[in-house]
């Protein structure tokens, strides 16, 4: 029997979280599964016309538009059985907490391969979530084309 029984999968789109999400459903036969995107409506410093930063204005219909999107994507890669929760705000915390809520027992998510500067500034989500999680995180790295 499997020791995993209910798993979250951390879905952003990306080639790498379609793979996680392949593995989950591969490995861990008869196990519920959900589904988490994470709408990402963090605001982020924007440089102005003379050059210092100021902080970017969120534009509620453009939000609306994402996240109605996301929505019919996310749908999209249901099968029969599997649950899906979308989520607004940072994904990390996002993630963690609806995992946390709904008892999930194991989270899997895809790695993106990042440029050291990308690294350096933003970190890895997957890493975040690995040194923040109470429950195990399998991180699923993508080696095809991005």
């Amino acid at each position: 029997m499997n020791s995993f029984q209910r798993i979250a999968i951390g879905i952003d789109f990306s080639p790498s979280s379609l793979y996680a999400l392949e593995i989950a459903r591969t490995r861990f036969p008869g196990a519920a599964l959900r589904l988490l995107h994470a709408v990402d409506i963090r605001a982020t410093p924007a440089l102005d016309p003379l050059g210092s930063l100021s902080p970017m204005a969120l534009d509620p219909q453009l939000i609306d538009t994402v996240e109605r999107g996301d929505a019919q994507k996310l749908a999209a890669l249901l099968r029969p059985g599997e649950e899906h929760e979308q989520l607004l705000g940072d994904p990390v915390t996002s993630l963690l907490e609806a995992a946390r809520q709904w008892e999930a027992d194991l989270l899997v998510v895809g790695t993106h391969a990042s440029t050291a500067l990308e690294h350096f500034f933003l970190g890895s989500t997957a890493e975040k979530l690995v040194a923040r999680s109470r429950i195990p995180v399998l991180t699923v790295r993508f080696e095809g084309p991005a």
